[in-house]
């Protein structure tokens, strides 16, 4: 049974599969378009890759699901918003996976300044296994959520 998607009735989800997108086809840089929501993006290019969100909408969610698979080592695992006028809010668990095994919350601003979540592949996580969850809920707003993989002193991967 084919399910259509509600900001693009020619998108079909069929049987309750989702369109994966892997990084490693892409390139450094990838625009996700509001018609790809639902898909799960493959965090797989260990050169990293940036990818910028489209403008949230008012009248539906734009739900996108990042899986590291490849951890980054070199530049970062970097996922911005369209504008400086559209926020991330919201907030990851960072796990350090080095000999410490620590656990750190980091949330974004509360001054709503937040366009990036950064992952390096050490202490800003993007390891392994790390994996993020951004939705949006009005015209400005990306709620993201999240488990972060790190190592060393692991600091907030969010700007």
């Amino acid at each position: 049974m084919a399910v259509s998607n509600a900001l693009d009735p020619t998108f079909e989800l069929v049987n309750a599969k989702k369109r994966i997108i892997s990084a490693t086809t892409e390139g450094a840089t990838r625009t996700l378009k509001p018609a790809e929501s639902g898909a799960v993006i493959l965090l797989d290019r260990a050169a990293g890759i940036v990818i910028t969100l489209p403008a949230p909408t008012a009248n539906a969610a734009i739900v996108y699901d990042f899986i590291v698979k490849t951890s980054v080592t070199s530049n970062a695992y970097t996922i911005s918003t369209d504008a400086a006028t559209t926020f991330l809010v919201g907030s990851v668990l960072n796990d350090d996976t080095d000999t410490a095994d620590a656990v750190a919350w980091f949330c974004t601003t509360s001054a709503g300044t937040t366009v990036t979540l950064s992952a390096n592949g050490s202490t800003k996580g993007g390891l392994v296994g790390s994996r993020y969850r951004l939705s949006s809920y009005d015209a400005t707003h990306w709620l993201v959520e999240g488990v972060n993989k790190g190592s060393g002193d692991v600091t907030t991967p969010f700007a």
